[in-house]
């Protein structure tokens, strides 16, 4: 509507106007607004109507034959055409444009795949925020595998950033993937990690900047269903954050290793560590991009101080508070990725 108001305005304009003041050339306005939000069909009627609308005036005044406003005709509607077709071109590059956002996706949710709501006697919520705008995917990684009698999960972060970091982030979640189904120990599994990351490397392929130089830090966690703890191997990652009725505690190993990908340096030095998980505990995994998000001011966030103990409200809430209160530290400007992951212990279901 607010073109074709232009175009009644304009040629009321002209008509009660004196001569001497010329406003229909303004009518090109009209196309040219509408090419901003409608399609080409809808562009060109409006400059069509924008033609005739000059050409009514031009005929009420009597200056239909004149040189001077035949031209003006002709360039409102040769200029009408042009933005027709640029809006056509540009329809064109928006169809080829969401065909790939839509295949990236797709990619994107199949790398990194949603974390089940419930798993075994867990209840699981999570969030990720990548630092490219318009990315689901970043350096930052997670993923949960059920074994016959417990529940093992993953969350790490690589090294660097770009797309040599999603790869490392991928290859490491294929890896996790494969062998975390079966029943090998939890120390076998992160080995089988470093050294699939670490074999990647040497394959002679095209390097990209950047390739082989990063590494991967990771909190490999497996949940027995019928005991209470939480068994968890360390590698050089944050560590998890446990919340209980006597408050919050962070899960730091005595024997943490190193981060994934290193080869050699880290091989026999995996070791697992037990510790309390009770039903109606949560458990926080969590990225660097978490506590190492910065204000205005270059203050950290502050998540253990957001996290007081359990509040009964499930963690799907955890996550959403979290979430919010990251974005408003933030000012919603996020400088690295980020991942948040709880896990709350229920009563398995029979």
């Amino acid at each position: 509507m607010i073109p074709l108001l232009v175009i009644g305005l304009i040629t009321l304009g002209d008509v009660l106007a004196p001569a001497s003041v010329r406003l229909s050339p303004l009518l090109i306005a009209a196309p040219a607004m509408t090419a901003s939000f409608a399609g080409p069909v809808l562009t060109g009627c409006v400059g069509l109507l924008a033609v005739l609308a000059q050409i009514a005036v031009n005929a009420s005044e009597g200056f239909l034959g004149h040189p001077g406003r035949l031209t003006e005709v002709i360039t409102v509607g040769l200029v009408s055409a042009m933005i027709v077709l640029f809006r056509a071109v540009l329809d064109r590059h928006m169809r080829e444009l969401n065909r790939v956002r839509a295949v990236a996706d797709v990619a994107q949710r199949v790398l990194l795949r949603p974390l089940p709501v419930r798993v075994g006697p867990l209840l699981i919520a999570s969030v990720y925020l990548a630092a490219e705008p318009g990315a689901e995917i970043g350096g930052d990684l997670y993923a949960a595998a059920r074994t016959s009698n417990a529940t093992r999960l993953i969350i790490g972060d690589v090294r660097g950033s770009g797309l040599t970091a999603v790869a490392d982030a991928s290859l490491v979640l294929g890896a996790f993937r494969a062998i975390a189904h079966w029943p090998v120990p939890l120390t076998d599994l992160v080995s089988h990690l470093d050294t699939a990351l670490s074999v990647e490397r040497t394959e002679p392929r095209d390097k990209a900047p950047g390739a082989g130089e990063s590494f991967v830090t990771a909190a490999v966690l497996e949940i027995p269903d019928d005991r209470s703890v939480v068994r968890l191997v360390n590698c050089g990652h944050p560590p998890p954050l446990l919340l209980c009725d006597s408050g919050v505690k962070a899960l730091e190993g005595q024997a943490p290793a190193l981060p994934l990908g290193l080869g050699h340096l880290a091989a026999g030095r995996y070791h697992t560590e037990d510790f309390p998980f009770g039903e109606g505990d949560q458990l926080l995994l969590y990225t660097d991009g978490v506590v190492e998000a910065r204000n205005s001011e270059g203050a950290f966030f502050p998540l253990a101080e957001r996290v007081p103990g359990v509040d009964g409200d499930g963690p799907q809430y955890l996550v959403d508070r979290l979430h919010r209160e990251l974005l408003h530290h933030t000012g919603g400007h996020q400088g690295d990725d980020a991942a948040l992951v709880v896990l709350e212990r229920h009563r398995a279901e029979r």
